[in-house]
Parts: C-alpha cells; sequence; structure tokens
C-alpha cells in the first residue's frame, strides 16, 4: 500500500525558476541557475509501474530489429494464440490478462505482486496473436439411400438455400451476444490514419464525439522546460491545469502560469504557505479550488498545518478568495484539509476533522463539520460532473465506510452505499457513473489500492456490480489514503477502461500491454482491446466523448506517444509522437505514471512532478525538470 511522504525536517528554501525555452538543434544543458541556484535532486523511489526504459548493453542483444509497423505481426504465425489481456470470443478459454468476471458462490484468489521483465531485456518466451473465432462447421451433403445416387440440381440448390439460411441465423445470434451489452445499433466512423491494433466489437453507438484530431504531422518537438525549484526536503507539487493561453502549475509556495506554446511566465500567485491539495477539475470559465498551508515552515514551527481552502482563477492569475474554518469537531484550532475538490460552483475539502463546501465564485459558506451522533465524519470527497463522497464510521481498527451521491448545493445525500468489511479506505473513480475502487481485505497485494471496483446507481444506492481487478493483472493504480487519486484509468461509455500489466512482446526484447474494459452495469469483460504494440506499454489518460485518451511509454530508442482509441472499433489513432533524441527521451521518461501529472489536449502535452525533493525530476542525463511541454507544429 502507498505510504504518505514523511513531513519535511527543514524549510523549502528558493524559488521557482522562469521556464527555459529549448536550446537550437536540441534539448540542450539547461540555463544557468539564477542566484540561490536550484538543487540537485535526483529520481523518485523507483517504480514498477513508470520503470525507466534501459538501453541494452553493448553486445548484451545483438543488434536489434527494426520493430513492425504497431499492430502488424512481426510474421505469418500457423497457429496464432490469444495475445495479452485479449477476451476470447469462441470457444471461450481466456488468455492471461482477459479480465474476468467474478464467479457467485466461489472464493477470489489472492493477488500476488507481478514481477514484469524491465523494457530492453530479452524475453523468456514470446506472445502469440489473437485468435479469431472458431469458424462454425457445416456438414457435407452425404448420398442418399436410394442406390447411391447423387443429389439432383434441385436438391443441390435446396441444401444451399437451407446452409445459408442456417449461417444467417448463426450471425445473428453471434452478433448479439457479442455486440456487447447495451444493445445499441450502428458503427462509429472510423478516422484517418488510425495505427496499432485493436478490437472492439461492441457495435452499436458508443465512441466517438471526441475534440481531439490527429494533425497532419504528429511528431513533436520541445516547447519548453521548467527547471526544479530547490527544496530540502520532502514537497508536495500536486496541481496542474491547461486553459486555452496559459499551462499552471505549482511550484514553491506560488502557483505560476506560463504562455501554453513559449513558456514565458505571465503570472503568479503567492501563497501564504506550501499547496498541500488542489483539484484536478475546472469550471468552463477556468476556475479551480486549492488547499493551502497557513504559514511558511519556520525553525519554530516546521509543520505548518493545511487549513487554508481557496479558489483561483487561472485566466487573470489571482487568487479569488481564501478562508479557515472553525468547527466543533477541530475544537479551537481551524478545520484541517487533506483533499479538495470542485463540482459545479461547489468546492468541497475534508479531513479527519470532517467536510467543510464554499461556493466558487463568492467563498460563501456552504456546509461544515457537525458533531455526529453516529461517530462517522465525511474523509473526503469527489467532483467532476457530480459530487460523491467517502464517509467513515466506526473504529480506527474497524471502520465502517460509506459512499454516498451528494446535493452539491447542500451536501444531503441523494443516495448511500454501505462498503463491504474489511474495506478500510476507498476511492471514488468517477462520480457520474459512481464507480469506487477499494483494496478489500488487503488482497490487492501490489500496493496499487485496488482489489475490486464497485459501481454503484447513483439515484438508488444499491450495488450494480463489482469488478474483480486481479492486481497480477491490471496496472491501474490509487492512493489508499486520498479519495480523489486513481491514475492510468478512464471511464465512459458505461465501461472502465484499465492497462494490463506490463508483459514480455512478440518481439525480440523489450515489454508491452493492453488497455481491456469491464461493463459496468453487468460486470463482464467487453472485448475491448487495443495494443500497445512490442516494446511500448501504454495507460489511458482521460475521455474524449466517447474515444479514450492514452499515453504509451516509450523504449529505449523511441519517443513516447499520445493516441486516441475509438471507443466503438478500439483503433488508435496517433496524434502526437515525441522526438527519439536521446536527450528528450531522458527527460521525457524522467516522469514516471505514478509520481507525475499528465495533460493533453490540442496538440500540447504536459508532464510535471507531483513531489519535490532533492531526488526529484532527475532524467538519466542528470537534468532536472519540474515540468516539460510538448507541442506538434
Amino acid at each position: 500500500m502507498t505510504q504518505p511522504p514523511q513531513p519535511p525536517n527543514d524549510s523549502p528554501q528558493g524559488g521557482f525558476g522562469a521556464p527555459q525555452d529549448p536550446p537550437p538543434g536540441g534539448f540542450g544543458a539547461p540555463q544557468d541557475p539564477p542566484p540561490g541556484g536550484f538543487g540537485a535532486p535526483t529520481p523518485p523511489p523507483a517504480d514498477p509501474f513508470g520503470k525507466q526504459p534501459a538501453t541494452p548493453p553493448t553486445g548484451g542483444f545483438g543488434t536489434p530489429q527494426t520493430p513492425p509497423p504497431t499492430g502488424a505481426p512481426a510474421g505469418p504465425p500457423q497457429q496464432p494464440g490469444p495475445g495479452y489481456g485479449y477476451p476470447q470470443g469462441r470457444p471461450p478459454q481466456p488468455g492471461y490478462g482477459y479480465p474476468q468476471a467474478p464467479v457467485p458462490g466461489q472464493p477470489q484468489q489472492g493477488y500476488g505482486f507481478p514481477q514484469g521483465m524491465p523494457p530492453g531485456q530479452p524475453p523468456q518466451q514470446g506472445y502469440g496473436y489473437p485468435t479469431a473465432p472458431m469458424q462454425q462447421q457445416y456438414p457435407q451433403p452425404q448420398q442418399s439411400g436410394n442406390g447411391g445416387k447423387k443429389f439432383t440440381t434441385q436438391m443441390q440448390i435446396i441444401v444451399a438455400a437451407s446452409v445459408a439460411v442456417v449461417l444467417v441465423v448463426v450471425a445473428g445470434v453471434w452478433f448479439a451476444s457479442s455486440g456487447g451489452d447495451d444493445g445499441k445499433k450502428g458503427q462509429a466512423s472510423q478516422s484517418g490514419g488510425s495505427t496499432g491494433e485493436g478490437k472492439g466489437g461492441q457495435g452499436g453507438t458508443i465512441g466517438g464525439g471526441g475534440k481531439e484530431k490527429a494533425p497532419a504531422d504528429p511528431k513533436s518537438q520541445i516547447a519548453f522546460q521548467v527547471p526544479d525549484p530547490k527544496v530540502n526536503d520532502i514537497t508536495k507539487a500536486d496541481g496542474s491545469w491547461m486553459t486555452d493561453k496559459a499551462y499552471v502549475k505549482t511550484g514553491v509556495n506560488e502557483i505560476v502560469g506560463y504562455d501554453a506554446v513559449k513558456g514565458t511566465k505571465l503570472w503568479s500567485i503567492p501563497l501564504a504557505g506550501q499547496l498541500c491539495a488542489a483539484s484536478r477539475h475546472m469550471s468552463k470559465d477556468y476556475k479551480t479550488a486549492i488547499a493551502f498551508e497557513e504559514a511558511k515552515p519556520t525553525n519554530a514551527k516546521k509543520y505548518q498545518p493545511c487549513n487554508q481552502v481557496g479558489a483561483i482563477d487561472l485566466n487573470t492569475g489571482k487568487l479569488m478568495w481564501s478562508k479557515s474554518v472553525t468547527a466543533a469537531t477541530s475544537g479551537d484550532e481551524p478545520v484541517r484539509y487533506s483533499e479538495v475538490t470542485l463540482s459545479g460552483t461547489t468546492v468541497a475539502a475534508a479531513g479527519t476533522d470532517g467536510g467543510v463546501a464554499f461556493d466558487l465564485n463568492t467563498g460563501a459558506e456552504r456546509w461544515k463539520p457537525k458533531v455526529s451522533t453516529d461517530g462517522c465524519y465525511d474523509s473526503g470527497y469527489a467532483g467532476g460532473e457530480a459530487l460523491a463522497v467517502v464517509r467513515k464510521c466506526g473504529t480506527y481498527d474497524d471502520p465502517q465506510l460509506i459512499i454516498q451521491a451528494l446535493n452539491p448545493t447542500t451536501g444531503a445525500p441523494i443516495s448511500s452505499y454501505k462498503m463491504p468489511p474489511g474495506v478500510d479506505y476507498a476511492s471514488i473513480v468517477s462520480t457520474k457513473p459512481l464507480v469506487v475502487a477499494a483494496d478489500v481485505g488487503d488482497t490487492a497485494g501490489d500496493g496499487s489500492g485496488i482489489s475490486d471496483f464497485f459501481s454503484i446507481d447513483t439515484n438508488t444506492g444499491k450495488l450494480l456490480t463489482k469488478i474483480a481487478a486481479d492486481g497480477e493483472k491490471y496496472a491501474a493504480r490509487c492512493d489508499s489514503t486520498e479519495v480523489e487519486s486513481c491514475k492510468k484509468l478512464a471511464v465512459g461509455n458505461n465501461r472502465i477502461y484499465v492497462p494490463t500489466e506490463d508483459h514480455e512482446g512478440t518481439g525480440e526484447y523489450g515489454d508491452t500491454n493492453e488497455i481491456v474494459s469491464f461493463d459496468l452495469t453487468t460486470g463482464k469483460p467487453t472485448s475491448d482491446r487495443a495494443d500497445a504494440g512490442d516494446r511500448y506499454t501504454m495507460f489511458p489518460l482521460r475521455m474524449d466523448g466517447g474515444n479514450i485518451i492514452a499515453y504509451k511509454m516509450p523504449p529505449y530508442d523511441k519517443g513516447g506517444q499520445i493516441v486516441s482509441i475509438d471507443g466503438s472499433t478500439f483503433k488508435q489513432t496517433v496524434l502526437m509522437e515525441n522526438p527519439a533524441e536521446k536527450s528528450v527521451r531522458d527527460a521525457e521518461t524522467s516522469f514516471t505514471a505514478d509520481y507525475a501529472e499528465m495533460l493533453y489536449s490540442g496538440g500540447r502535452f504536459y508532464m510535471s512532478q507531483t513531489m519535490l525533493s532533492k531526488s526529484s525530476g532527475a532524467s538519466l542525463s542528470g537534468k532536472k525538470y519540474l515540468a516539460v511541454a510538448f507541442a506538434t507544429n
């Protein structure tokens, strides 16, 4: 289980350097630091889900073969087997990584920690290609019993017509059974320039409707980079946002807006203390919510409380309001927060003292913690299209969690669902539809915080389905102590999309994986599968209408990619391909999936750190960045 960082021992020092434009000819050495300089961070702790691609040692693997185009098999296998993570057709013999629906009445297996091969290492064995559905076999016409005479022409026509009718009926049954659970009809159009292997098979009208379009040339360039600010100890740097004009990123005791293309500093919002929580949501007019400490650390008081909530305008670079609240649950001290979110015009913040809500535009208080007769309190909220809360009851050793959908204006519960025993923490993946992740009985075994997903009816609070997410097969991740912290997954089209764990590819060396999905009404796996391709691994970033925007982590000799996956056909379209130049690659791979924020929109891709320390943000070449921006022409 992921452990929260230890509090800093010393005061963070230094400021936020101006972003450096890339020098002519590539991604060269960073500019000389200003007086006071920047520290020399080294990479964050090694992470199994965001591991660095390693260059094969000289003579270790020989000369690598040129990989085939994404999604194309290296050769025509005689009897292809099922690919990793691919849900099978007929006969139902799921391969490794195929989403498994829970079997009623049978206990679930324990989940161990997967030991994947690091990128660039030779595989122990290859993986096959998807198996096509078994063709229905039909009997050949037999000789008649009348003296062994052959069929007449009329009889042959009758038999052929009968077989045709059978074929139509069988095809109709197969289509109905494999066409998903939504029962919708129609075909989504395929976008041009699609690459990569995928299988949707759902039919229906899901997918499409996305705003992201492939540029004429998807090859990107470095737009700018932001140097790491100097800190003396671990410092949270959560929070990054995109507007039509700016990229906004948390620094040290400030939030800074940069020109979206040039990276020049547009504005800075100074804070009384370090930011300690930030909403991942924005209003349509680019306003969002934050929580920060009441003061900067001093020698006399190194650990400042996180008791300030505020709203910021990302267009103007202004702190609209900030305030603290006292409540009966917190005694004479202001309420302390560990999380903050936004839904509509409601800012909701929570922690061990309970939950508080404010009006986004005015800061007017909407509700605050009350002394509960049942010993329950709001431990954390999730926002976006709706508002939901994880409410904690019981004792520390024997907690009982309740998931509630809330009226965002009054805080009144719309519905409630009691989580099963053995759940100490829960994360809300989505509020509309309402999907919750939890590690039931600490069975995940891989530190992901997920053993199961719970799909809940918002109106009634009834459990629609529980989906087992085997930690050895699937690589989504949630911070168990934070309600709105899940990464590497997406929810849309009444499905949850998750990546499989890395596994050996079909090439000479290097790992790969897939994105697959589960139906949120039935809990059953769908036939969706998008292959990352040899030596790439991929995971969802977000939904774009009915399509999935995903990031492909690169092998040692290529740049990463942003792709759009059609929600109906599961065909991939490359939106961005980053440079393969080593210095650029080193900078890109210094940001790992579990310790970084990644934002993509309109041909712009931003990667940034969420935790600063003397060892954070260092690429393989030793250069250190708080954020790096890529852009297509």
